[in-house]
């Protein structure tokens, strides 16, 4: 099988991959489509060669292999003629855009590959490597190498915006997708930061950027960000499918730092912004789970946060930060689905949730 790992920039993908491919004891080739101006399928194909006439056992890594044009279907090409030839070379591919890896995965390379997700460093992550407390995982956490600045705040946000961030729209989106409006698309990603774990009108959002559009622009830039790992939205949950896709989002980042990049320091310290940031990052766990579907609710002034489906599980998900918020929203939606089962994610017990969210909701069953 091809060994696919998939997920956001600068969380260390390179860093580990490194580390297995430094300590391989047979012939090996690793190479980036991030160093070169020529990665075409010419190539690709010839780093395959490279890496083939090394012998048998050899390890191939290519790192962004996104950049590379319908690089799936010269990948399946040469795995395949590699297998008729019986050759044994080990292959491994790195992205960083899960738009262009999961359409190449599905197009074309069905059946040969194992995909592995990489997502931001979590809080236990942070803990273990930068002994940062939960406060502090909150506003500073998920790209470890923004650590070197923290508690800087301009070098911080510095290396944030030009590192990851523009690197990530430059590189992974707009290479990918073609964009009109370049700065309008920027300037769109910014505002969505604003408003982590918020429900948010697609037509709100268009009315503050400065451009004339509709609300179908909105949604497409929402779904690239998405395909970049740096903001989920999540529908209201409906029993009827096409209700729920067609209802107002709430917005997920895909780690506490941005949330701080777009809003700052002061206000994600504060008890209304850290509880934001704080719900938000539960949600990101959720949406991390294999196989669970993850929805809010609301009924006039009754809201659950978070409603989480996993096979035959129902969750009502209440995150608790002491941020002021309306109470009675999961008695109100447990008389509407009776087998849905409550559970309350609190500052305190955070850590024990975000250590293992399935065993943590299993054992409230």
């Amino acid at each position: 099988m091809i060994q696919v790992l998939l997920g956001p920039r600068q969380v260390g993908k390179t860093t580990g991959i490194l580390r297995i491919f430094n300590s391989w004891p047979g012939k090996k080739h690793f190479v980036s489509a991030d160093d070169t101006l020529q990665a075409s399928q010419i190539w690709l194909t010839e780093q395959w060669q490279i890496a083939s006439n090394l012998g048998e056992g050899s390890l191939l890594v290519i790192d962004e292999v996104q950049r590379v044009p319908d690089w799936s279907k010269v990948i399946k090409g040469l795995w395949d003629r590699s297998l008729r030839n019986k050759k044994n070379l080990r292959v491994v591919l790195l992205g960083s855009s899960s738009l262009s890896i999961q359409r190449g995965l599905s197009e074309s390379l069905a059946g040969r590959f194992e995909l592995t997700t990489v997502p931001h460093w979590g809080f236990h992550e942070c803990q273990r490597e930068f002994n940062y407390t939960l406060d502090e995982w909150l506003i500073w956490g998920g790209y470890p190498g923004a650590e070197t600045y923290r508690g800087q705040d301009a070098r911080w946000r510095s290396y944030l915006t030009n590192s990851i961030v523009d690197a990530v729209i430059g590189r992974d989106i707009l290479t990918q997708k073609v964009v009109r409006n370049p700065a309008l698309f920027r300037q769109a990603f910014a505002i969505a930061c604003a408003y982590p774990a918020q429900e948010i009108s697609y037509s709100k959002l268009l009315g503050q950027l400065q451009d004339a559009g509709n609300t179908d622009l909105v949604k497409s830039y929402l779904e690239l960000y998405e395909g970049a790992f740096l903001l989920f939205s999540i529908q209201k949950y409906a029993k009827k499918l096409r209700i729920s896709k067609s209802s107002t989002p709430k917005l997920i980042l895909g780690c506490p730092a941005l949330a701080n990049l777009a809003l700052g320091r002061d206000y994600v310290s504060s008890s209304e912004g850290k509880g934001r940031v704080f719900e938000s990052a539960v949600g990101m766990d959720l949406l991390r789970i294999p196989g669970g579907e993850v929805f809010w609710w609301r009924d006039g002034d009754n809201e659950v946060d978070f409603i989480f489906k996993m096979q035959r599980n129902l969750f009502a998900v209440e995150v608790k930060s002491g941020r002021r918020k309306r109470t009675g929203g999961i008695e109100a939606f447990l008389k509407i689905e009776k087998s849905a089962v409550p559970c309350f994610i609190t500052l305190e017990n955070y850590s024990e949730f975000s250590s293992d969210p399935v065993k943590f909701l299993l054992e409230r069953c």
